[in-house]
């Protein structure tokens, strides 16, 4: 929905009510470089995420299974077993 002429006239009027004729390019200069920040900002966050989805996940390499228990299955075992002190 566009916004109708006389409105931002309307706006603008205020502004330079309020603001006074001398800080206008200060203001309008302001109001520039905070759109080109955020247009920065945002084309930066979109390539980021194209570039997160696009990516592919690195898969971990497989490790071939050992004939020995593992070193916490070795201590629970010999934990279990009562020792014989004879």
């Amino acid at each position: 929905m566009p916004i109708h002429p006389v409105w931002i006239a309307a706006i603008l009027v205020i502004v330079l009510i309020i603001f006074g004729p001398g800080r206008l390019p200060e203001l309008g200069n302001a109001v520039g470089k905070a759109m080109r920040e955020f247009r920065k900002a945002t084309s930066e966050l979109s390539n980021e995420m194209s570039a997160a989805v696009n990516s592919t996940p690195a898969t971990p390499p497989s490790t071939p299974p050992t004939s020995e228990p593992a070193a916490s299955e070795k201590a629970t075992a010999s934990e279990s077993t009562p020792a014989n002190n004879s």
